[in-house]
């Protein structure tokens, strides 16, 4: 048996991005609207600092308009309310998204519940959860929806597979779920307590795992021609002796690649695989919030 076809999620994401753009210019040019995002961040996460550097360059290169607030790790909630507040009234902002994790004196539900539904380009709040749950119109949660994208990409028609996802988040693990089933799966949801989680994997057709435990799945969990989607990602010593003592790294999935590779009919790797869907999803989530938000089809 062959290796895994690689699932280029770099090379997909770029044309989605580029299709987002040519939708912003047309949206502009009908309509005079700019669709408008704004990021917050509280303290200073290396790792999250990239991500909102990252989602503001591609914002704007997408022809929209970006903000990013950065705030103190010690704000106060009643502060960071406020901020979101407004944001949720200002019409030059169809889409808030506030990088998590935030320090522990925040109460990540709290702050999800006070961004507006319809300006919640991340999917986290009750009422977009509620409707994609009921198969209903709403903004999703942008990994799975990169995800799904790759997986419709690479196999067409998904009716009727055996889906397993790893993990059952509500940024990822249950949107992914909603969405397979969405597309006449039939789906599972493993997680850290079921009971034999590799024999669980081997039945599946599509394997998401999305649990952050780096390389947990290994080769012989997967069933032979199995489509895998590997969400997670760590960042390990390298593994060459010298390049570690000097402190360089390596990035890893929730898969172990180079088992699986051998296996699995069709793989993301990691880097360069769902990674780059999630801020390509992120743009298309603003773009589809600005349109609703004006009524416009």
């Amino acid at each position: 048996m062959s290796d895994a076809i690689i699932i280029d999620g770099k090379a997909f994401s770029a044309r989605v991005r580029e299709q987002v753009a040519e939708e912003v210019a047309a949206l502009k040019a009908s309509h005079g609207l700019t669709p408008g995002l704004a990021v917050v961040l509280v303290g200073e996460d290396p790792a999250s600092e990239v991500y909102v550097r990252n989602k503001g360059e591609q914002t704007t290169a997408a022809g929209m308009y970006s903000e990013t607030h950065r705030l103190a790790a010690d704000v106060t909630e009643a502060e960071l309310f406020g901020l979101l507040d407004q944001l949720n009234s200002d019409p030059a902002i169809h889409g808030i998204l506030v990088q998590f994790p935030v320090p522990p004196h925040l109460s990540q539900d709290r702050i999800v519940a006070r961004i507006s539904p319809d300006k919640d380009v991340d999917g986290l709040t009750v009422t977009n959860a509620g409707r994609l749950a009921s198969g209903l119109p709403a903004l999703t949660s942008c990994t799975p929806v990169g995800c799904m994208m790759l997986l419709r990409d690479a196999l067409g028609d998904l009716t009727g597979k055996h889906a397993v996802v790893i993990g059952r988040s509500n940024l990822m693990g249950k949107p992914m779920a909603q969405l397979l089933l969405a597309a006449d799966c039939t789906v599972t949801i493993a997680h850290s307590r079921s009971v034999d989680l590799p024999a669980i994997c081997r039945t599946a057709d599509i394997l998401v795992a999305a649990v952050g435990r780096a390389e947990m799945v290994k080769g012989d969990w997967i069933k032979p021609g199995a489509a895998v989607i590997d969400v997670g990602i760590t960042r390990l010593p390298s593994r060459d002796p010298e390049r570690a003592a000097q402190g360089k790294t390596r990035l890893v999935g929730d898969v172990a690649f180079d088992e699986a590779v051998k296996v699995a009919g069709w793989i993301t790797p990691v880097p360069g695989g769902v990674g780059p869907m999630t801020i390509a999803c992120l743009l298309q989530n603003t773009l589809t919030a600005a349109r609703r938000l004006h009524g416009i089809g």
